[in-house]
């Protein structure tokens, strides 16, 4: 699973992690399950605080709303980004 944080004005990709960066990929066996979108969100939505990254808009890119998703979701919003 991949997310990014992207500045459409620029078209400039801000920050960037998956299931397969390192620090998630420590954490979790199988990278494809819900678990493993939670600790994305997590880590995802810390990264972003620290670059003083707030607020984002969350494109889902056609994907349902439910299972690794919402998942994902749900952990950034947890973990302090807002959208």
């Amino acid at each position: 699973m991949y997310a990014q944080i992207i500045d459409d004005e620029k078209g400039q990709t801000l920050l960037g992690l998956s299931t397969l960066s390192a620090e998630i990929k420590e954490s979790v066996k199988n990278g494809g399950n819900i678990e493993a979108a939670k600790v994305l969100g997590r880590v995802l939505a810390q990264k972003a605080l620290e670059k003083n990254i707030k607020a984002v808009v969350f494109d889902r890119g056609g994907y349902k709303f439910h299972g690794r998703v919402k998942a994902l979701a749900t952990a950034a919003r947890e973990g302090g980004l807002q959208f």
